[in-house]
């Protein structure tokens, strides 16, 4: 299976790499695996929704 790095992950969110990878180690992405130091995630992972930002109907 191939994986996606946390620079790979990041170039196609446009955050950094220190971003997702914190979001790895939050556990907010599933099926991350950590590969001694390094978070790979799987190809088809989502940008999780950034928390601050709710969505209010009107």
């Amino acid at each position: 299976m191939e994986f996606l790095t946390t620079k790979q992950a990041a170039e196609l969110w446009g955050i950094s790499p220190r971003r997702v990878a914190l979001l790895c180690a939050q556990g907010r992405i599933p099926g991350t695996v950590k590969a001694g130091k390094t978070w790979l995630l799987p190809p088809d992972a989502k940008k999780p929704v950034d928390p601050r930002y709710e969505k209010t109907s009107l």
